[in-house]
């Protein structure tokens, strides 16, 4: 489906505010409005996917250090991590 884009000068008072209301912050004049309506099918992951893509929020791979690791395994990483970053070792 194709965007809706407005401009928040153009929009009336009443309408402003309704969509203020659903955002949870105040528009600004020099603002614009970008609605986009999807189908949620079985495959909702992938529309999750393009949406984060398309505004530029989603992570890179490298994030997900922790993928796949039980909460046993990632105490042991952040326990070397943690004993690693002991800044009170002596120098040598």
């Amino acid at each position: 489906m194709d965007s809706i884009i407005r401009n928040v000068r153009e929009i009336n008072s009443r309408e402003r505010q309704a969509l203020e209301h659903v955002l949870g912050q105040r528009l600004n004049e020099n603002q614009q409005i970008i609605i986009q309506v999807v189908t949620v099918a079985a495959t909702q992951g992938v529309h999750e996917e393009k949406v984060d893509e398309a505004l530029g929020t989603k992570l890179p791979a490298w994030c997900d250090v922790y993928a796949g690791l039980t909460d046993e395994e990632i105490a042991e990483v952040e326990q070397v991590a943690l004993s690693r970053s002991d800044l009170t070792r002596p120098f040598e």
